[in-house]
C-alpha cells in the first residue's frame, strides 16, 4: 500500500467543479479529522490572483456548499491554512517551471496526488510537464475526471499520454459515481447477504432495467455538452459501471484487483448493438419546450441557439451473454428534462410457476435499489388481502421499503468525493476506473455510434417533463416489459 499523500495538487482548482464539490469534500474531511497534519493543498489554474484572494475565493464556495448547520468557521480556517494557489498555464513552459519548483518545496519528500480537474484535452500535456521536471516518479499518483476521451481511438491516446508518464496503479480514473454510497450499498445488498445473490441470475430474474433520470437541462454547459450529449456523458461511464456492479460475479476481495477484474468480465461479455441492430434496440431522442415541476422551460434546441442532432436522451436494450445473464435484457435509459430525477436499479423477478390462487392475480417480486435523489431498497411481494375470503384468496402486493436516510439518521451523508479523495490519498484504487475498463466501454459505444451514422439515425422529438420519445417505450413493450416510470 502506498504512503499516505502529503501534498494535493488540484489542476483547474478555479473552475466550477473545484467549487462546488471538491473543496466542500475537502472541508468535510477536514472536519472529521480526517487530513494528516502535514497534509498541503496546492491550487493552480489559469486564474491570475494571488494566494490570499484564491484562498477567500475557497471560503466564500465552502460556505456556500457545505449545508449550513455543518460549516464551522475554525474548521473552515484550518483547512484553508492548508491551502496554497499558484497561476500556471500549459502552454507557458516558464510557469510551469515555477509550478514545479513550488511543488518540490510543499512536497518535503512525501507522496503527491495529482488532480487534473481540466478538459480532457490536456491530461497528456500537464502528465509530460510533470515527466519533464521529474515529478512524476514513485510517490506520486494521478486522478483523472471524466471523460476519458470521446470515442475508443482518443481515449487510447490519452491512457497513452498519462501511462508514459504514471504508470497503471498510479492511475486513478474518477467516476464520481462510484465514490456514492447508495453504489457502494449495491455490492453490501448483494455480496454482504445470503437472500439474494442464489437468486440474481437469469433464472429467476427477468429482466433489469438502469434509469438515470435528470430534470435539468444544459444548465450553461451547451457547447461542452454538445460535443458530448447523453450517450458519451452518462451511459459510457455512469450507467456502465451500474450495469458492470449490478451484473458481476462475486469478487474473491473487496480489493482493486478482485473488483475490477470482474468488472471487466462484464464489459467484454456486452453484446455488440452494431449497424444490424440498433434501430430496434437503440433510441435517441432530444428534448423539445415542455414544463418540469409546472415550470414552463425551453427545448434544447432554444437554450443552445443553433441547430444540432445531439441526443439528450438514449434508451438501449442490452445483453450481458454469459452464464449467469443469458436472455436476460437489460434496459439502459438516461436523459434530461426528465419528469422527476432519479437514479436507480430495478430488478424483475419471474413470476412464480403456478398459482394456486384461482382468481388471485400474484403479480411478479420486484426489487428497486434507488440511488438518488434519496437512498432506499423497496423490495414488492405478496401478501394475503386481510378479509374472510369465502370466495377465495385475494393477494395484494406490499412494499417492504428501507429508508437508508431514517435507517442511519445519526450518520452524515457523505459526498462522494469525500470518499474518492480519502481513498486517493491513501493510494486504494478500488473505486476508480482502470484503463481496460474504459476502452472496452468506448469500444462498445462506438459500435452504436457507427450504427447511428449508419442508419443516418437523428435524434426523436420529446417534449420536456415526460419520460422520452414514445419509440423508447416501444421498444421495451415489444418483448413485454414496461419502463418503471
Amino acid at each position: 500500500m502506498p504512503n499516505p499523500a502529503s501534498l494535493l495538487v488540484i489542476f483547474g482548482a478555479t473552475g466550477d467543479l473545484a467549487q462546488r464539490m471538491l473543496f466542500p469534500s475537502l472541508y468535510g474531511l477536514e472536519a472529521d479529522g480526517l487530513c494528516t497534519p502535514a497534509m498541503r493543498i496546492l491550487g493552480t489554474g489559469r486564474t491570475d490572483i494571488d494566494a490570499d484572494g484564491f484562498r477567500a475565493q475557497i471560503g466564500d464556495a465552502i460556505r456556500r456548499n457545505v449545508p449550513s448547520g455543518e460549516c464551522n468557521e475554525a474548521t473552515l480556517q484550518a483547512l484553508l491554512d492548508r491551502i496554497d494557489y499558484f497561476a500556471a498555464d500549459t502552454n507557458d513552459e516558464a510557469s510551469l517551471q515555477q509550478l514545479g519548483e513550488r511543488i518540490r518545496v510543499l512536497r518535503e519528500g512525501g507522496d503527491v496526488v495529482y488532480h487534473l480537474s481540466t478538459a480532457p484535452r490536456f491530461y497528456a500535456p500537464i502528465c509530460e510537464a510533470l515527466g519533464r521536471m521529474d515529478l512524476g516518479g514513485p510517490g506520486t499518483r494521478v486522478l483523472l475526471e471524466k471523460p476519458i476521451g470521446h470515442d475508443l481511438a482518443s481515449a487510447i491516446a490519452i491512457n497513452d499520454g498519462v501511462t508514459r508518464v504514471f504508470d497503471e496503479e498510479r492511475v486513478f480514473r474518477v467516476d464520481h459515481y462510484l465514490g456514492k454510497e447508495g453504489v457502494q450499498n449495491l455490492l453490501a445488498l448483494r455480496f454482504g447477504n445470503a437472500l439474494f445473490e442464489p437468486l440474481w441470475n437469469a433464472r429467476h430474474i427477468q429482466h433489469v432495467q438502469i434509469t438515470v433520470a435528470e430534470t435539468v437541462g444544459v444548465e450553461g454547459r451547451g457547447d461542452y455538452y454538445d460535443h458530448s450529449g447523453a450517450m458519451r456523458d452518462m451511459l459510457q461511464n455512469h450507467m456502465l459501471q451500474l450495469l458492470c456492479l449490478t451484473a458481476m460475479e462475486p469478487p474473491a476481495r473487496f480489493e482493486p484487483s478482485a473488483v475490477r477484474n470482474e468488472k471487466i468480465k462484464v464489459l467484454r461479455s456486452l453484446r455488440r448493438i452494431g449497424r444490424e441492430d440498433v434501430v430496434t434496440e437503440t433510441v435517441a431522442g432530444q428534448y423539445t419546450s415542455g414544463a418540469v415541476d409546472g415550470k414552463v422551460v425551453p427545448g434544447y434546441l432554444e437554450e443552445l441557439g443553433r441547430a444540432s442532432r445531439t441526443e439528450t436522451f438514449v434508451a438501449l436494450r442490452a445483453h450481458v451473454d454469459n452464464w449467469r445473464w443469458s436472455g436476460v435484457p437489460f434496459y439502459l435509459r438516461t436523459g434530461k428534462r426528465m419528469p422527476r430525477r432519479s437514479t436507480e436499479i430495478h430488478l424483475q423477478f419471474r413470476a412464480v410457476p403456478h398459482s394456486i390462487f384461482p382468481g388471485a392475480l400474484a403479480q411478479p417480486n420486484a426489487l428497486t435499489i434507488r440511488l438518488q435523489p434519496e437512498e432506499r431498497i423497496e423490495l414488492k411481494l405478496m401478501s394475503k388481502t386481510p378479509g374472510l375470503d369465502r370466495s377465495g384468496l385475494k393477494l395484494s402486493e406490499v412494499e417492504l421499503d428501507l429508508d437508508m436516510h431514517e435507517e442511519f439518521a445519526t450518520f452524515r451523508r457523505r459526498p462522494a468525493y469525500e470518499r474518492l479523495y480519502l481513498d486517493a490519498i491513501e493510494g486504494n484504487n478500488t473505486l476508480f476506473v482502470r484503463r481496460d475498463e474504459t476502452e472496452a466501454a468506448w469500444e462498445w459505444i462506438d459500435a452504436i455510434f457507427d450504427g447511428w451514422r449508419h442508419a443516418n439515425i437523428t435524434p426523436r422529438p420529446y417534449p420536456a417533463g415526460t419520460w422520452g420519445p414514445a419509440a423508447a417505450v416501444a421498444m421495451a413493450e415489444r418483448h413485454g416489459h414496461s419502463w418503471r416510470d
